[in-house]
């Protein structure tokens, strides 16, 4: 009697580290239910009974991201921390997973309602500032102040790619050139700041040490304001 190899049982954790893997190879816009059955061996119909339909798997994908930071948080975080080392290192753990999945930050970004994986999240964010003498009223502040980067990234006021993409530089120096009658300092600024893309994997001008930069000078603001 031939035995055949065990098939994997298919399953929802399944399904979203499926679709993790191909978003992480090729994009989130190579994501379909088509091509993720392909991936798994099944046909599309038989996905629909664990993620209902492209919405509700990249819900999942969400909640699958929340997770991971979470986990990098518990990793990189100590009971011995004060906060605003304790919020740094959430900030830099989290980035660490964006950095692995360049497309979550245009993931987030595009969800029509809030994750239910997110009100945790910010709760051990405000609790810590709270422990640390942080009133209500500035942490509501601080929540607003430091954004997306509690998440690991900064929303770009122009992106040439939300999903983490590269910039053509060929066209952007015509651009840069073209404007620089027009735009003198933001021209020379950009011309300054331009580098290989390669060292920033969420976004042309968002790189590890400006990260790291500017969340520096919003913890020092929120502490000064924290003593005052």
């Amino acid at each position: 009697m031939t035995t055949g190899a065990v098939r994997t049982p298919l399953s929802r954790d399944r399904v979203l580290a499926a679709a993790m893997a191909l978003a992480d190879a090729e994009g989130l816009s190579a994501l379909t239910m088509r091509r993720l059955a392909a991936d798994v061996g099944v046909e599309a119909m038989s996905l629909y009974y664990h993620v209902p339909g492209k919405e509700g798997l990249l819900d999942g994908l969400t909640e699958a991201v929340l997770v991971e930071i979470n986990a990098a948080v518990a990793a990189r975080v100590s009971a011995d921390d004060d906060w605003r080392t304790a919020l740094r290192h959430r900030c830099l753990a989290a980035r660490e997973v964006m950095v692995r999945h360049r497309w979550a930050p245009g993931l987030l970004g595009s969800r029509s309602s809030i994750p239910p994986g997110l009100y945790p999240y910010y709760e051990a964010i405000l609790a810590t500032m709270i422990r640390g003498g942080v009133s209500y009223h500035l942490g509501h502040r601080a929540i607003h102040a430091l954004g997306t980067m509690v998440l690991g990234f900064t929303q770009e006021l122009f992106s040439p790619d939300s999903e983490g993409g590269t910039m053509d530089e060929e066209a952007a120096e015509a651009e840069f050139a073209a404007m620089a009658a027009v735009l003198p300092h933001l021209t020379a600024m950009v011309a300054s700041e331009v580098h290989d893309n390669a060292e920033d994997p969420l976004g042309w001008c968002d790189s590890q040490n400006e990260f790291e930069f500017t969340l520096g000078l919003l913890l020092d603001g929120l502490a000064r304001a924290a003593e005052g």
